[in-house]
């Protein structure tokens, strides 16, 4: 008895232990989230990056670096945590390429970005160190008699702010002989409700890099022609990022309008959004579009959609959500936009995610009025719209909910027509039409879990004719299935990058849709919103 007695005080303080190690660990992780927090916060402050290169200049001194006494600084501006910022001259114009070795990783080799092929003073960022390990970065100038030379430093790699994997798990390898590229794929939205990211990674599923946002996500990077890298770091918040990592540019967008989905440069190099009117009295939110001046950070409204199709917006119910507020109520999400696309005539086409429908407007920005509609037509019924819907040519099924719409300009088409290709999510809800039969659409899902068996989403590809008013689909294939978010992107060489945001997994095929390579990260929450891939040239890398 008296055994059994002592078992049980043990295990009695046991527990005790354990759940107070458990509520420390808990305080703990409370408390340095807020601290990862607040230094986020504060690396997005104009004050901030100031004292960065301030500071920066100061260690790097008014001595000479050359090749013999390179001068590096891990992640000067906090922008991207192992990144490594790099100055050195040499006597003789040069071209500088650099490979960043850690044992058990494949290496990571660029040409850094300079503003002239050859010069003799060199100032870039190194990216791909592996956080936490042993890297060995080696530079090889080369010289312009072809002449070349190598010096070789070692730097343990910083560790990460978030809990990111370093390498992803590849679902399916590359073939040997398959030729990836050598773009880095940016993770745009692996939403979190802790601290998040965007992260970029290599084609051999190696972290290469991790850019803490204030909150929300990016949506897409942009690159401007003075050198900057504009993306959204909040819902209120965007900024241009230089070369070496520092925000020379931080727009608040006041606390009227928050960014929503996407965003492009207009010919201006201004901003153009998708947007929530927080100041509506209806609650009607995704349903904007906004104008953001790059240079003095004024922000304009260029359209209200509830203006633009009053007649729809009134046969729908009045119920969504508020992405600034996912506790709020009564919000009146009727249409719901999540891709913008700027043509050079000035207008532009929109992805409605609610109404499954593609929408061409024309003159956005000066005096905005709705050109066609691409889609199933019956979701307009009872509306005065339906006459501008571009009739279908051919036998297949309209797209459902779809997301990351592209127009592709090739000159090779008579005037007047364009491709356009997108992920189509081929599913069929709308919380603002409840009583619409989204089975009219040929072969839709009205599944909302992307665990369903029996369902699959498509990457499409139309072409349109604006002057026959007709659409055609001359490419298409199936991948995994996601009802929401997503993204499909046609790289250079002719594959296709699919990402299929809520299984959490990105893949690259090639135009027949034959799987080349898969990765699978691990979901913070809910979903992946978008992947797409960049190669950097003419900003981390040479052009």
């Amino acid at each position: 008895m008296r055994t059994a007695a002592a078992i049980l005080a043990v295990a009695a303080a046991l527990s005790v232990a354990v759940f107070a190690n458990d509520n420390i660990s808990e305080a703990l992780g409370t408390k340095r989230l807020a601290r990862l927090n607040a230094l986020v916060k504060s690396v997005y402050t104009i004050d901030y990056q100031q004292m960065a290169d301030e500071n920066l200049a100061k260690r790097r001194g008014d001595a000479a670096h050359g090749l013999d006494d390179i001068f590096t600084a891990a992640n000067p501006y906090g922008t991207n945590t192992t990144s490594l910022y790099t100055y050195f001259t040499t006597g003789k114009a040069a071209k500088v390429t650099y490979t960043v070795h850690a044992d058990g990783y494949p290496d990571f080799t660029r040409d850094a970005y300079q503003d002239k092929t050859y010069q003799t003073t060199h100032e870039f960022t190194v990216l791909g160190l592996i956080p936490g390990e042993r890297n060995t970065i080696t530079y090889k100038v080369t010289y312009e008699d072809g002449t070349s030379e190598t010096r070789t430093i070692t730097r343990t790699g910083a560790s990460l702010l978030g809990v990111e994997e370093v390498r992803l798990e590849q679902t399916k390898q590359a073939s040997d002989g398959t030729d990836l590229g050598d773009g880095l794929y940016a993770i745009l939205g692996n939403d979190s409700d802790e601290q998040d990211f965007m992260y970029y990674y290599d084609t051999d599923g190696v972290l290469r890099g991790e850019i803490p946002l204030l909150y929300y996500r990016s949506h897409r990077l942009l690159f401007d022609d003075d050198g900057l890298m504009w993306f959204s770091a909040s819902t209120k918040t965007f900024v241009g990022m230089n070369r070496l990592g520092k925000l020379e540019k931080i727009i608040d967008l006041g606390d009227r309008f928050i960014l929503h989905h996407d965003y492009a440069l207009d010919k201006d190099g201004n901003i153009v959004s998708l947007a929530t009117d927080l100041k509506r009295s209806d609650h009607a939110v995704q349903d904007q579009v906004i104008k953001v001046d790059t240079s003095t950070g004024k922000v304009t409204l260029l359209a209200d959609f509830g203006e633009l199709l009053p007649d729809y917006k009134s046969s729908t119910t009045h119920s969504g959500i508020d992405e600034s507020d996912p506790t709020a109520s009564g919000r009146w999400d009727w249409i719901h936009f999540n891709t913008i696309q700027l043509l050079d005539d000035g207008s532009a086409l929109l992805s409605a995610r609610e109404t499954s429908t593609i929408i061409k407007v024309n003159d956005l920005e000066s005096d905005p009025t709705v050109a066609y509609m691409i889609g199933e037509p019956s979701v307009w019924d009872g509306t005065t719209y339906q006459s501008l819907f571009l009739s279908k040519v051919g036998d297949f099924g309209d797209t459902g909910g779809q997301h990351s719409i592209t127009y592709v300009d090739d000159p090779t088409l008579p005037d007047g027509q364009y491709y356009l290709y997108m992920f189509d999510n081929n599913f069929g809800y709308a919380m603002t039409r409840p009583d619409f039969d989204w089975t009219v659409i040929d072969g839709i899902s009205t599944a909302k879990s992307s665990k369903d068996k029996d369902s699959r989403s498509q990457y499409r590809r139309y072409l349109v004719d604006e002057k026959a008013g007709t659409y055609t689909e001359v490419s298409s294939f199936d991948v995994p299935y996601s009802p929401y978010v997503s993204s499909a992107q046609e790289l250079d060489d002719g594959d296709i990058l699919i990402d299929t945001g809520m299984q959490g997994v990105f893949g690259v095929y090639d135009a027949d849709g034959t799987l080349l390579a898969q990765y699978k990260m691990k979901l913070s929450t809910a979903y992946i919103y978008r992947v797409y891939s960049y190669d950097f040239r003419g900003f981390y890398f040479a052009a």
